[in-house]
């Protein structure tokens, strides 16, 4: 029997996840603006996926023998998905895309506030990659959660996180993170005259 399990218990994790990031994103965007409730943000959807995809959906999933554990990923790319659950209705396949996209928005947010942002953007992107390959090498490895390791689940959640950065890159050009960046050093940003640093 798996330590913990079912609806009641993800919900409740993203719950405190939630109280605990909003508190530590209200601390830093005294010092960072937009960026600092966006990396709050960013790390609270990187728990909520591993919350959703670590822990059984049954509360009691059982025994599963290691002779009856999967041997491997499964590679058949768009094949048979089951439905949703009752969280979020729909089929299994949306679900893994939109369960990434508010990671790869955030992680724009968080990010757009230095002019590294093109370098640091990209490297998210291939973590947001990693972290679903890690996954899927959990629920591989640990037989007991009762999910399985697909590939098709990878090439959705990394679906998902590249169209959360276009949504992301638009919001920037809305929010503007970098201008908390002038305003704190008394600049104007680029382009603009003196004196326009604030709105």
């Amino acid at each position: 029997m798996f330590p913990v399990g079912g609806y009641d218990v993800m919900v409740l994790g993203a719950l405190v996840a939630g109280a605990v990031l909003g508190l530590v994103g209200w601390l830093l965007a005294k010092r960072l603006g937009v960026a600092g409730w966006a990396a709050a943000a960013f790390v609270w959807t990187v728990v909520v996926i591993a919350l959703v995809t670590l822990i059984p959906a049954d509360a009691d999933p059982g025994v599963v023998l290691a002779e009856d554990r999967l041997p491997g990923c499964s590679f058949d790319i768009g094949g048979p998905a089951p439905d949703g659950f009752w969280i979020f209705s729909g089929g299994q396949r949306l679900l893994n895309t939109v369960a990434f996209v508010p990671s790869g928005a955030f992680l724009v947010l968080a990010a757009a506030r230095w002019r590294s942002a093109w370098l640091t953007v990209p490297a998210g992107l291939v973590g947001l990659a990693a972290y679903s390959v890690a996954i899927e090498a959990v629920q591989l490895e640990l037989a007991r959660i009762d999910r399985a390791c697909d590939a098709t689940d990878v090439i959705d959640n990394v679906t998902g996180a590249a169209v959360g950065v276009g949504i992301g890159l638009l919001l920037a050009l809305v929010l503007r993170p970098w201008r908390d960046r002038h305003e704190r050093h008394g600049r104007a940003p680029v382009g603009r005259g003196a004196g326009a640093g604030e709105d």
